[in-house]
This record gives C-alpha cells, structure tokens and sequence, in this order.
C-alpha cells in the first residue's frame, strides 16, 4: 500500500508536529479540529514550524511553500474519509479516541489505516471500536515531534504485518527511528518514564528536595538532559497524571499510583507550561 494523503485529527501541540513532518516527508496532509479557532491555531503552528526550518536552513523557502500548499484544514471528520491514513492525536481519553475511530471506521474506505498517538492507551482496544482490527496501529511520537527522532510502533492484538510493515516505512520516510513495541500499559517509553517522574514529585512532597535539586540530580547525576519535574512540566501534568491511571489500572500494581501532589496539582489547574504554573512558573 502506498500512503500519500494522510489526515492528522487534532492540531495542538503533538499533531501540529506529527503534521510538519509529514509535510517534510512529501505527504499531503490535512488537519481536522474541533472548530474553526482551534484550527486556525493549529494551522498556524504548523507553518510557524515550517518558518523554522527555512531560519534553520532545513529546507528551503520554495521547499516550504510546497508543503504549505500541500496543508489543508478542516473541523469535519468526514473530510478525512479519503486519505490512505489517520493519525489521530487528541486528547489521552480512551472514549474520545474510540469514537474518533468509529466515525472514521464508518466511513473510510476498507485499506485505510487507522493510527493513534496515544502514549499509553491501548491499541487492542481502540481496534475493538472498529471493524478493521487489523489495520489499527500505534505511532507514538514524542515532544516535540520535529526534533525527536523515536517513533514507538505499537502493534495491537490483530495488527497486521503489512500495516506495521507500511507504518515501519513511513516512519523512516519521516527520518524517524521506529521501535516496534507489544501493547502493553505505558508501552516502554512511559511504562519506564512516568513512574520515575511520580517518583521524583514523591520526593518533592515529602522535603527530600527542592524541585530545583531534584531536576539537578538527574541531570548532573544521570546525564538526563532535562530533570523529571520540568520534564513533567512540559508534557503537562494533567496528561502525567492520565498516564499513571492507565498504569496503576492495567498492571493493578501500587507502584503505580499517582502522588497525592501531582494529583493536587492538576486539580488546582496548575499542569505546567501550557497553563503558565506547574511545579515551576512560566
């Protein structure tokens, strides 16, 4: 199967990304949001992304103008119907993914694709809202998307080999490296990541350290180039927080419960630099 439209449903921070480096790739893509200001948001991260890569010399300015005019906008799902694949990349709520994949299961043709960025949600039962199983995939990108170059492919229950095979291909078109993971809680990234962040908020409720000295231990002590309290911070607290409730609720293990802080935190609507106040201010 050959991909050469691909439709991004949703165009914040991570799908505003996924976006630019499809258009890198030489896809034509098109974006759909929940509405008209959200888009014309989104839409404009995505350029503003490509505006980089020429102040960088990535690409050049008629090599931008292409892929400018290979982007599209949408609010409508159904807009969507007629690419080959979809990635999508919403929200981290397991309903909300499933009913975007129901719409798009209804109507788009039988070989579509049918991807999902989630970061930790599984990818067996995301299938199971659709009748083609089979062509359910996990892409896993990280923060930020132009400048990471890991792409987790997470391969559910029925996923096929020609559709990892294809999705294994394109990520390396998108000059990704793909990790093929089982699909399980938190697949490898988070399963490992988020229980040393909640770990590291655990110290800081308990006085252990400051958030500061925390950050620098990890930093200075194990070579992270970012420590896990402003690493928290710029993943967002609130999706922090969502991740460890898929782990603490697919392994049933207490070392996976979320700190009472972290908890706190979100509740008081403090979820990092997206809200301008996290465990630091912004």
């Amino acid at each position: 199967m050959e991909i050469k439209r691909i439709g991004v449903v949703g165009a914040g921070t991570m799908g505003a990304g996924i976006a630019q480096v499809c258009l890198g790739g030489g896809f034509e893509v098109v974006v759909r949001e929940v509405a008209d200001e959200h888009l014309e948001s989104g839409l404009g991260r995505i350029r503003a992304g490509l505006d980089k890569w020429v102040a960088k010399d990535i690409v050049e300015g008629h090599e931008a103008d292409a892929m400018r005019g290979a982007l599209s906008g949408t609010t409508l799902l159904e807009d969507l119907y007629d690419c080959d694949l979809v990635i999508e990349a919403i929200i981290e709520d397991l309903e909300a993914k499933a009913e975007v994949f129901r719409v798009l299961d209804a109507g788009c043709p039988a070989e579509t694709i049918l991807a999902s960025n989630t970061s930790s949600i599984s990818i067996t039962r995301l299938a199971a809202s659709t009748a083609r199983a089979d062509r359910v995939v996990g892409m896993h990108f990280f923060n930020p998307v132009p400048l990471m170059k890991l792409v987790e492919i997470v391969r559910g229950e029925a996923t096929s080999d020609d559709v990892h095979s294809v999705i294994d291909d394109l990520a390396r078109k998108l000059q990704k490296t793909p990790v093929t993971v089982a699909d399980y809680p938190g697949f490898v990234s988070n399963r490992v990541l988020m229980p040393m962040i909640n770990e590291a908020v655990f110290c800081l409720q308990e006085g252990v350290a400051t958030a500061e000295d925390i950050d620098t231990v990890m930093q200075l002590g194990m070579a992270h180039p970012m420590g896990p309290l402003r690493l928290a911070d710029l993943v967002g607290l609130d999706v922090c927080l969502a991740i460890m409730e898929v782990l603490h609720q697919g392994y049933g293990d207490s070392k996976y419960r979320a700190c009472p802080l972290l908890r706190r935190k979100v509740d008081a609507g403090h979820i990092g630099r997206k809200s301008g106040q996290g465990f630091y201010t912004y």
